[in-house]
């Protein structure tokens, strides 16, 4: 974060009746939701002090600085515009970040011992000599307290100038010409501001602090003097003042401290930022891990890109300020606007008092009430009136009373609403809702995203999770999002959640150990309530982020297709499996799970069909050079895919008993770092579906996403080891229906950690014959006790007498 606009404009409500609590609370929200945020110097982060949560960082030597400095010029103008003369000699004093609203005590002590034997050289040379000091903050209290110093720090009168932190220091530096440094505590990192200094050509003098002369040599690249005896200042200003403002001897050493600062922190900045990306990146096993720190070599940075840059910008600092205010305005309207929505948040409270637009809204029936009331009486007492005074009189109140009616009856709903109303019977509340069935004109009225969907033969569902997927996901009538995340929809837009749709995503350890596949569970649980198209498919919320997600073309080669005469039982897929010729489908496989794939897939085929452990259990796949589908980025017949998640349902839940029943139910034997064993199942269920439509006899055909080239993958033809007997769709529905009747008759053992009825609807045939066993009980049950009110009121009840008797 190199901005510190939102730090100002903070800082700014200092008095209470200007606090914005629910701002801050906001932004600190943001900045919590980071891990690091990371600083380029100490003033940034003192400066949002407010938003602080723990997780701020400073790195220092960035690069930014040293290049903005080369937009700037010392000019003799600005020197008049911080009122000093030109002959005079500017002495900008600077300290430390860290006692950003402290009195400057340590610039009174080199002061005091040095600012007599400064202006006492500087008349020997005829010099004048302006002082400007760059501290604390710009409150009077600051003021007042830093004039008072100043006063005892030996300067005549009119010499001594002084700018808060908060002002912007590169205008002080393009007025300054010698910078001297008047902190004398340790600090653990070379102070930006003199880094600042020494890139814009400025004679520094400094005093001889560990972290300081780690990098600068005295009268080379600045001029030290010895922090415990501060008189040692004197020595400093000797050798830079000459009869002409400044001694050649300070011209060549600017100029060295100008060079020695483009990259004299590069290394320390680089190898802190790859320390930074190694504590926060987790990076999988099967990646091949960057060198360590210890190798990096870059010790100067690449000033190419920079320069660039300025060449393609403007020079002036206009743009910046105007950048500068577009910032603070827009954090003003932002303010302003929270502060209307915090407002009416407040005024609506818990209890619903009636507000003032309802007292004045009541005062007016009150007033149309009292005149209704007085042109009554009037009436009563009629004088002479024209025919057609009467006419208009009449019909002025028909119209004041149809008025009237209205406002009392906004009124009486209004106090309706708010009161209690006493708890109604099943029946009456049935009967209600039956009412407003009826009485609804559009109760089947579908929203926008359906209608545009109606008449296209495919809808691709997009997988993700969160709000930082929002950037990757696409619009329009061929897409629709789907989220992991409870709540995390787009807005304005019909994305399915998928936790509504399959609660056990709500579970974080189910939700984290399916991954993307629990989007295709939620979607096919009831799949008729969201999905009406003869084709579906899923891409990865990734594959737009890995330059493989479909473009335009591809995009209409796929509509084209699937709204042909084609019905063949196909699969399109799009996001490639990499791979090289020393590699197949297993090899990779065990490379993306922790070298444990074939073991643990074949373990749960064989748990899964019930082979011994003599049979073969792992599904042969070919290498013929031939793509493999990733990032279940693939579109095929709906009624394919059902039996697909058939198939995937039962084979998850044979892996997971699998890992239950291990040593370590609680490890992941398909992962190596801690995310991987997070997400134990995704990579494994991410190239199930290769090995479904392989064997199970579907056409398989690559669709390239740049130019929409579909090329058949794998030809049926060719094909000599399919092993179809156990992807058969019969042998499957009664494997699955076997699994229902157990679940419907809670006959699993362990059954709390069971998988299979979690991820989907439960059905076999003896469901449907119970159901409709006790639809015919209840309807018997209904008879009889229509047959028994009938007797009772035959017996009891009131009898007509027959007329004519």
């Amino acid at each position: 974060m190199h901005e510190d606009a939102l730090g100002k404009f903070i800082r700014s409500y200092t008095e209470p009746h200007q606090s914005i609590p629910n701002q801050i609370e906001d932004w600190r929200t943001h900045f919590n939701a980071c891990t690091f945020v990371v600083f380029p110097d100490s003033y940034l982060p003192l400066l949002h002090s407010a938003l602080d949560t723990g997780n701020f960082l400073v790195i220092s030597g960035s690069p930014v600085d040293i290049w903005a400095t080369k937009r700037y010029a010392h000019t003799q103008e600005s020197l008049r515009q911080n009122g000093s003369k030109e002959d005079d000699v500017v002495v900008l004093v600077v300290g430390s970040y860290f006692f950003f609203d402290e009195l400057p005590w340590d610039f009174a002590t080199v002061m005091r011992a040095s600012a007599p034997h400064i202006m006492d050289l500087a008349k020997t040379k005829n010099l004048g000599v302006q002082f400007i000091f760059f501290c604390g903050n710009d409150t009077d209290a600051y003021n007042s307290a830093f004039q008072e110093l100043a006063s005892h720090m030996g300067f005549p009168v009119g010499s001594v100038k002084h700018f808060s932190m908060i002002h912007d220091i590169r205008n002080l530096l393009m007025s300054a010409d010698i910078v001297l440094y008047g902190s004398l505590r340790h600090e653990p990192v070379f102070p930006p501001l003199l880094l600042r200094s020494m890139a814009s050509e400025i004679p520094i003098i400094v005093p001889n602090l560990t972290v300081i002369t780690k990098y600068v040599t005295d009268g080379i690249h600045g001029f030290l003097f010895n922090f415990a005896d501060p008189s040692t200042v004197v020595s400093a200003f000797t050798q830079i003042l000459g009869e002409k403002r400044l001694s050649e001897t300070a011209y060549s050493v600017a100029l060295k401290g100008k060079l020695l600062s483009k990259n004299m922190l590069a290394y320390d900045c680089i190898t802190a930022h790859v320390r930074l990306l190694e504590s926060v990146l987790d990076y999988p096993s099967y990646v091949k891990l960057p060198s360590p720190v210890s190798k990096v070599q870059e010790r100067t940075w690449l000033w190419d890109p920079f320069e660039t840059k300025a060449a393609l910008e403007n020079s002036s600092s206009e743009v910046d300020s105007h950048h500068h205010a577009r910032i603070v305005d827009t954090l003003g309207e932002s303010h302003e606007s929270n502060q209307t929505i915090y407002s009416d948040w407040n005024d609506t409270s818990l209890y619903n008092y009636p507000s003032l637009s309802d007292w004045n809204d009541l005062s007016e029936v009150e007033i149309f009430e009292d005149i209704e009331r007085r042109e009554i009486e009037e009436v009563s007492f009629p004088p002479s009136f024209s025919c057609f005074g009467i006419t208009s009189m009449f019909f002025f109140k028909v119209l004041l009373t149809i008025v009237i009616k209205k406002i009392k009856n906004v009124f009486t709903m209004q106090i309706d609403e708010r009161m209690e109303r006493p708890l109604l019977s099943w029946d009456e509340v049935y009967r209600n809702a039956r009412k407003s069935e009826r009485l609804k004109p559009e109760g089947n009225e579908r929203d926008e995203g359906e209608l545009e969907r109606t008449g296209q033969p495919v809808c691709i569902y997009e997988i993700y999770s969160g709000e930082g997927a929002w950037p990757f996901l696409h619009h329009g009538s061929l897409y629709r999002g789907i989220t992991l995340s409870k709540g995390g929809r787009r807005p304005r837009s019909d994305d399915v959640d998928a936790v509504t749709r399959l609660s056990v995503l709500d579970n974080p350890y189910y939700r984290d150990l399916l991954c993307e596949f629990g989007a295709m569970f939620a979607i096919a649980n009831r799949i008729d309530t969201v999905h009406k198209l003869p084709w579906i498919g899923f891409q990865s919320w990734q594959a737009a982020g890995r330059k493989v997600s479909l473009s335009g073309s591809a995009e209409e080669t796929l509509e084209q297709t699937m709204a042909g005469e084609n019905h063949e039982d196909v699969i399109y897929y799009w996001a490639p499996m990499d791979m090289d010729q020393t590699s197949n489908f297993w090899s990779m496989c065990d490379f993306l799970n922790a070298g444990r794939c074939r073991t643990l897939f074949e373990g749960a085929f064989r748990a899964m069909y019930g082979l011994p452990e003599g049979v073969a259990a792992l599904p042969p796949m070919p290498n013929d050079g031939d793509y493999w589908s990733t990032l279940h980025s693939w579109v095929m017949p709906t009624p394919s895919f059902l039996k697909f998640i058939m198939f995937s349902r039962m084979f998850a839940d044979s892996l997971h008993s699998l890992t239950m029943n291990s040593t370590d139910p609680a490890s992941c034997l398909l992962g190596a770092s801690q995310p991987e064993k997070q997400h134990c199942y995704c990579r494994i269920l991410e190239v199930l579906v290769n090995v479904w439509a392989y064997h199970s006899g579907r056409k398989m055909a690559y669709l390239n996403p740049v130019t929409g080239e579909i090329r058949e993958q794998h030809p049926l033809d060719e094909r000599n080891e399919m092993w179809v007997k156990f992807f058969n769709f019969t042998l499957l529905k009664s494997m699955d229906e076997d699994l229902a009747e157990e679940a419907d008759d809670d006959m699993h053992p362990g059954d709390d950690q069971w998988l299979w009825p979690l991820t989907g609807q439960v059905f076999w045939p003896g469901i449907a014959d119970r159901e409709r066993e006790d639809k015919y009980m209840k309807k018997l049950d209904k008879k009889l006790k229509n047959k028994v009110k009938l007797l009772e009121r035959q017996k009891s009840g009131y009898k007509q007498k027959p007329l004519g008797q």
